[in-house]
């Protein structure tokens, strides 16, 4: 999945309107990336989740 320029212009503007980490949804979206072609995607979840904590952990308030 090939992210346009304008497509990532989009998603920043997206992640700047709902106060989402741009950073975080990128990277999401590489580890999804990552297991899209294994036979076996065994483990996305859990990478997925561990990224998401790691922001919940590095947050401020």
């Amino acid at each position: 999945m090939a992210v346009t320029p304008s497509d990532k212009e989009l998603l920043q503007s997206l992640c700047e309107q709902y106060h989402v980490s741009f950073e975080k949804v990128e990277k999401l979206l590489a580890t999804v990336k990552e297991y899209q072609f294994k036979d076996r995607r065994t483990g996305v979840y859990e990478a997925l989740k561990e990224i998401i904590k790691s922001d919940l952990k590095t947050a401020k308030p």
